[in-house]
């Protein structure tokens, strides 16, 4: 049986004109401090939404400082936080834990489509839990438009399991924008990344940027919020 969700998602997603997937391989590599940096840039001149599809780590509320709640009308309204329409699992498992599996993601990111209003929207930024698992899937299953920015750090073991999730999203043809190397000091690995992918650019390791959480306009005076600036506008 076809889960009639499926169109309304179709038609809740219809006026967003690009839809872009933040991935990583492993957590810890910053990827929610970027979905965020990455929104609130891009929400200077253009229309954006930001939603947390994290399930076991949200934090891009904490990041933007989302206090505000969403509303109901005929859907979910997302509040509007420094100009970001955002949205996350948060708002309905709160300080809760959300230990989903299987099916129960996919039902959980299929409700929280469905019942989304975005209405138009030049970019809706995803954060995406780390991995290759359900969510990825549904994301590619049930947002068929949309395109993967993947965060690594100069690790080796980060950039490892970077490349696997490259070569996933390539057997699954989905459009890889690119992808960004964070918390770089000394040593970085542009050209192993340059020769699998396209390289939008490194983001330098910012000791200070956690005393820029809650606060979004310092966010993006920091160093790592002019380096991210550097990188949007190749998105």
């Amino acid at each position: 049986m076809i889960d009639a969700r499926i169109g309304v998602i179709e038609e809740r997603l219809k006026n967003v004109k690009r839809i872009i997937a933040v991935s990583s391989g492993k957590g810890g590599v910053g990827k929610s401090m970027v979905s965020a940096a990455i929104a609130l840039t891009l929400a200077k001149k253009y229309k954006v939404g930001l939603l947390d599809l994290d399930f076991y780590g949200p934090s891009t509320h904490l990041i933007i400082n989302a206090n505000e709640k969403p509303v109901e009308k005929n859907g979910i309204l997302p509040p509007i936080i420094d100009k970001i329409k955002f949205m996350s699992i948060i708002y309905f498992t709160e300080e809760n834990p959300a230990p989903l599996k299987g099916k129960d993601i996919i039902n959980a990111i299929i409700e929280l489509l469905t019942i989304t209003i975005w209405d138009e929207l030049d970019f809706l930024i995803i954060d995406m839990p780390p991995g290759m698992g359900e969510e990825v899937m549904a994301i590619i299953k049930f947002m068929k438009n949309a395109e993967f920015i993947v965060v690594t750090t100069p690790s080796i073991l980060s950039w490892e399991t970077v490349k696997k999730l490259l070569i996933f999203l390539r057997e699954n043809k989905c459009n890889v924008v690119g992808v960004i190397e964070n918390m770089v000091m000394e040593k970085s690995i542009e050209n192993e990344i340059k020769k699998i992918s396209n390289y939008l650019g490194k983001i330098g390791f910012d000791e200070n940027v956690e005393n820029c959480i809650g606060e979004p306009s310092k966010l993006l005076e920091s160093k790592f919020g002019k380096d991210v600036e550097k990188i949007a506008v190749k998105i």
